[in-house]
């Protein structure tokens, strides 16, 4: 059946989006054409404030609202500015936010290093954490990548530029999962719980 070309477009443009299939984004298509007004009106109203009323944080790289130089948590005086997380993305600092656990502050590098798709050291954020070590004040960096190939040789990576500096590098723990049983978990994740073991209180 053929489409009329601003449904096809549609389409297209949303199977574009991370985790969208042809089928969900057809879904998604016939779903906003039989939705209210409104619903598109605010999608469309959404859409387009999204670009144009954000930007990034000048000092750790997360996205804030357009016009600011610097973040809630970089402009907050009861953060731990001593203390940096670095993380892949702006939701892994959500995500950290969430645990109400963290009280320092953040670099978000925007991504991860990845030789098959083309993405390098200069793609990330990468010289202006290092940037910011230099600068002083900095006694720990907490390295929050994925626990994947790719965050793993990023950690790697951040290490070995950090190594000349004054500077605690840890990484985030790993191991098995709350509520987890031992007969489901893989074997990299054993071998970490393993070799991460703390003594008991």
């Amino acid at each position: 059946m053929l489409l009329p070309e601003s449904i096809q477009n549609l389409v297209t443009a949303l199977e574009r989006l991370p985790g969208i299939g042809p089928k969900s984004a057809s879904r998604l298509a016939f779903y906003l054409l039989r939705a209210s007004e409104d619903v598109a009106q605010d999608l469309s109203t959404a859409l387009a404030n999204l670009k144009a009323n954000t930007a990034f944080c000048q000092e750790c790289f997360n996205i804030t609202d357009a016009g600011r130089e610097r973040c809630e948590v970089c402009e907050s005086t009861k953060r731990d500015g001593s203390l940096i997380c670095v993380v892949e993305e702006a939701l892994d600092v959500l995500a950290l936010e969430r645990t109400g656990g963290f009280h320092g502050k953040y670099h978000v590098l925007q991504g991860v290093l990845s030789p098959i798709e083309g993405i390098g050291p200069d793609d990330l954020k990468i010289k202006q954490l290092v940037a910011r070590v230099a600068n002083g004040g900095v006694k720990e960096i907490i390295l929050a990548t994925n626990p994947s190939m790719e965050g793993d040789a990023t950690a790697q990576y951040l290490q070995t530029q950090l190594k000349h500096y004054d500077v605690h590098v840890t990484r985030l723990a790993r191991g098995l999962p709350v509520g987890g049983d031992l007969e489901y978990a893989d074997q990299n994740t054993l071998l970490r719980a393993l070799s991460g073991r703390q003594e008991m209180n």
